[in-house]
């Protein structure tokens, strides 16, 4: 087998998936922060305090 063949199988095998499934993960990162970012602007009042459902996230319901 020729050494060419060998790297482009290593290359295809083993270096494209890990880069493609690094590439997704920052993707889901970035999304992730992005659609945090606009659910935290959607749940505050016009005043700047957080709505009833901020305050119910944040609540602790084990808490007695």
């Amino acid at each position: 087998m020729d050494l060419g063949a060998i790297v482009i199988v290593v290359l295809l095998v083993v270096v494209m998936p890990v880069g493609v499934l690094m590439s997704m993960a920052a993707l889901a990162g970035a999304l992730g922060t992005l659609i945090g970012r606009d659910r935290d602007l959607d749940n505050v009042t016009e005043d700047g305090g957080p709505n009833e459902y901020l305050s119910l996230s944040e609540t602790n319901p084990y808490r007695s």
